[in-house]
């Protein structure tokens, strides 16, 4: 059952065994509606890990996942998507070969609302359908300035473009919360200021809420309202940005003794 003033997402003791291994343990989140939240810490910490259980990859082997109050943890990935979860990953995953354009009306036609029957005879509601899909296919790429490129391959885009697109897809289904893997990875400073932008637009003009796994500290202290730190799969911090840059444990996890 939903709560209405519920966490949009909530996890309690999250954690999952690889064999004997605990790669994450007694994990727990909360992104609050309209926030963008960050999960920081060293490489191998467990960051995607949880994601991949948030989305539904992984099963966790303890805990609970709630999103608006429904538990979540367990279902399908296409489940969890179309209950309002959508992510990005570290490594870009677009259909290199299909245009700018297709990649985001690919996403679109979850909610095109024809079957299989309507689409081979190209009845009314098929057609009505495209036509939606397509303009709504337009307007985000215009958004977020990537309309001029809608008929080049999507795998002939600068990288920056390509992680743009690859947001905008996620977009495109919707999400109430929208998970991205390590982002600005592999940008330049421009990029990366690009990159900033966009996040701060994804809640004020879309209202969708986000996590986001980032190792650029000076992006994740400018857009994040709260900070988790997780080190060898546990949590060690979490806090606001002023406070997790002060924090003597989180520095110890990333530079050591010294």
């Amino acid at each position: 059952m939903t709560t209405t003033n519920a966490p949009l997402l909530k996890t309690t003791g999250m954690g999952i065994n690889f064999g004997g291994l605990k790669a994450v343990d007694e994990v727990h989140l909360q992104v609050d509606p309209g926030e963008i939240v960050g999960l920081i810490g060293p490489n191998g910490a467990g960051k995607t890990t949880c994601f991949n259980m948030i989305t539904g990859v992984y099963k966790p082997s303890r805990g609970s996942i709630e999103l608006a109050g429904e538990r979540i943890d367990g279902q399908s990935t296409p489940s969890i998507n179309h209950l309002g979860v959508a992510r990005t990953f570290q490594n870009i995953r677009l259909f290199r070969q299909l245009s700018v354009l297709d990649n985001v009306r690919v996403a679109l036609h979850r909610q095109a609302g024809y079957g299989l029957l309507g689409a081979l005879l190209r009845l009314s509601p098929y057609r009505r359908a495209e036509v939606a899909i397509r303009q709504r296919a337009e307007y985000l790429l215009d958004v977020f300035g990537l309309a001029e490129r809608r008929w080049d391959r999507a795998g002939d885009l600068p990288y920056g473009e390509q992680r743009k697109l690859e947001i905008v897809r996620a977009l495109a289904t919707e999400p109430k919360l929208l998970l991205l893997d390590e982002p600005a990875a592999g940008m330049n400073p421009q990029e990366t200021a690009t990159l900033t932008a966009l996040i701060q637009r994804l809640r004020q003009e879309f209202k969708v809420s986000v996590l986001l796994i980032e190792h650029d500290m000076s992006l994740v202290m400018k857009v994040c309202d709260r900070i988790y730190v997780l080190d060898y799969g546990k949590e060690i911090a979490r806090g606001t940005p002023p406070e997790i840059q002060s924090n003597q444990q989180v520095i110890k996890a990333y530079l050591g003794e010294a």
